[in-house]
């Protein structure tokens, strides 16, 4: 009875109901007129033309039989005026009454009625007592990734939905929501935030300024993560109170162009994980193009572990008798001081061939500066020109024009590139031109940006060497906040992995496990109670209790679970 109350009066507090119930009052005074109409000529055409007489309760009577098709027959017309009058009651009946009333009804009431009944099913604060979860004020592609990501880990999570119907689909969805206004001092106290781990604001610049402010009315002392769009919103955003300011597309620029292939060959640190660095190492003209992983003796040498190989945007395990093709991009891992020994080793001076950027938007920008530091020759190419003048004091050479058309990227430099860099907002382009830029230089590294996952193994099979996406960025930057450690970018669903050492390979030395062979994973490093093992060989033993460190995909994590966690050997 209260759940039933509830929504009675969530259903007449809305204006727009109100509204509607008094269109629909409305129609009833027109069938009413309607009807007192027919009766009066009822009468009419009895009295004058059948020379009958009735009363009129009868007129009423016989109006609504006809108009509603019952059809008595009790009292009927003989004339052809009669007939034809009664056959006009019954056609207006059959519109005003069995098609527009129900519809109406449903309509102006029974639909709003429903729609109120789904609106409650969305909860309004938290359970007490709910603490560590994460704050989402936007349900974006960023938060769609973030979500599944914070399931696996089993963190609780809440996104804010200011409509109810949408916050009670995600409801249905599975979904962990509070229906609010993300702007609301309200909405946060609800939701306990004081006692969350993050909050996540993920909106416009603009709105995600409004929503620290009011955080910190709240909570002064919640980690707060803000995403902005503009670099001038760094600044704006951190006098407001957030913790962490991610300009993604400023990150995800950067990003890609650390993975070119130019200029001094070293090895790039794409992260850190409790203190031991990852890094990519271009193997072109380097002492590792043709070897086998075992007879670059990089162990011995620099006390280094191959881990895995990129090979046209795919990332393979290393074998000891993995061939390392001349196109390669190697994972290594290692301690700082082993990460100088194989720059050392593989010195190398730097190349003139120029570094091609296709597209001047934020991405491109950043890109094209982050090279540009690295004291490499940048070109960039747009349809913009507006976007490249203001890009073009800045690097060596701009060009105006269609990447898709062969004259233009031919005079922009394809031909003698060493990298390009694909960093229009649109994945088809980029696709097409990642076809395109392979035909013209088939030596060409190609790195390039998506912005929706599902066009990841599109853009690998049309010629990609690397691919990155905004989301992707997004998702991994703030589970490294959420987790407390620095962000490993490794590359589209490749991540790092702490996994406890199941009971079924405890006491087996590496070589037997097959994790390699059976999975795909690549072990990184063993931490147990005593120290953290990056130099791994063959005969290195697992121990109970101990920390594996693996680097691969979601599936092949599962895949792991299901071999050696669930099922044992």
């Amino acid at each position: 009875m209260k759940y039933s109350s509830s929504q009675v009066g969530f259903l007449f507090a809305a204006g727009e109901t109100r509204t509607n119930l008094a269109a629909l009052l409305k129609y009833f005074a027109f069938l009413l007129v309607m009807v007192t109409g027919y009766a009066v000529l009822f009468h009419l055409i009895m009295g004058r033309v059948e020379g009958q007489q009735h009363s009129w309760i009868t007129g009423f009577y016989w109006t609504l039989v006809v108009m509603t098709t019952l059809g008595f027959g009790d009292i009927t017309f003989t004339s052809d005026i009669g007939r034809l009058f009664s056959m006009v009651v019954l056609v207006s009946g059959v519109v005003f009454l069995l098609v527009m009333l129900p519809f109406l009804f449903i309509r102006l009431f029974y639909a709003p009625w429903l729609e109120s009944r789904v609106r409650l099913r969305a909860p309004r604060e938290v359970r007490a007592g709910t603490k560590g979860h994460v704050i989402i004020t936007e349900y974006d592609a960023v938060a769609v990734g973030l979500v599944e990501r914070l399931n696996t880990a089993g963190i609780p999570y809440f996104i804010v939905e200011s409509d109810a119907g949408r916050a009670a689909g995600f409801v249905s969805d599975e979904l962990s929501v509070v229906a609010g206004e993300n702007d609301s001092r309200a909405t946060y106290e609800r939701l306990r935030t004081p006692a969350a781990r993050m909050v996540v604001a993920n909106c416009e610049d603009t709105v995600n300024t409004n929503i620290t402010l009011t955080v910190r009315e709240v909570a002064p002392d919640v980690h707060i993560a803000a995403v902005v769009e503009e670099d001038d919103s760094v600044d704006i955003l951190q006098l407001s109170g957030a913790t962490t300011v991610l300009p993604l597309k400023h990150q995800l620029g950067e990003s890609l162009a650390n993975r070119v292939d130019t200029g001094r060959a070293e090895a790039h640190v794409i992260g850190s994980f409790h203190g031991v660095q990852v890094a990519e190492l271009p193997v072109r003209d380097t002492l590792l193009a043709g070897s086998l992983v075992r007879d670059t003796r990089l162990r011995e040498l620099t006390g280094l572990s191959v881990i895995g190989l990129w090979e046209r945007g795919r990332l393979q395990p290393a074998f000891p008798h993995t061939e390392i093709r001349p196109d390669a991009v190697a994972v290594v891992a290692g301690l700082p001081p082993q990460i100088h020994a194989l720059n050392a080793l593989i010195a190398r001076g730097g190349t003139t061939a120029p570094v091609l950027v296709i597209g001047a938007g934020k991405v491109g920008h950043a890109a094209a500066r982050a090279l540009k530091r690295k004291a490499l020759t940048v070109y960039a190419l747009d349809h913009d020109q507006k976007a490249l003048e203001t890009l073009a004091p800045d690097i060596d050479a701009v060009y105006v024009g269609d990447a898709s058309d062969r004259e233009t990227i031919e005079r922009a430099g394809i031909g003698r590139a060493a990298s390009v860099l694909l960093t229009t907002n649109d994945d088809a382009m980029n696709i097409y031109l990642a076809v395109y830029c392979r035909k013209l230089n088939p030596d060409l590294r190609i790195v390039s940006r998506i912005t929706h996952e599902r066009n990841v193994e599109a853009i690998h099979r049309a010629g990609a060497d690397f691919v990155l996406s905004y989301t992707t960025l997004g998702v991994d930057s703030i589970m490294s906040l959420v987790n407390g450690a620095a962000t490993v970018l490794l590359g589209e669903g490749v991540r790092l992995f702490e996994v406890r050492v199941p009971p079924s390979l405890v006491g087996q030395p590496l070589l037997t496990t097959g994790i390699g062979s059976r999975t795909g994973l690549s072990v990184v490093a063993i931490q147990d109670d005593e120290a953290l093992t990056t130099q791994l060989t063959a005969e290195t033993m697992l121990p109970e209790g101990g920390t594996l460190l693996m680097l691969g995909n979601a599936d092949q994590r599962q895949q792991f679970a299901e071999v050696f966690e669930q099922g044992g050997r």
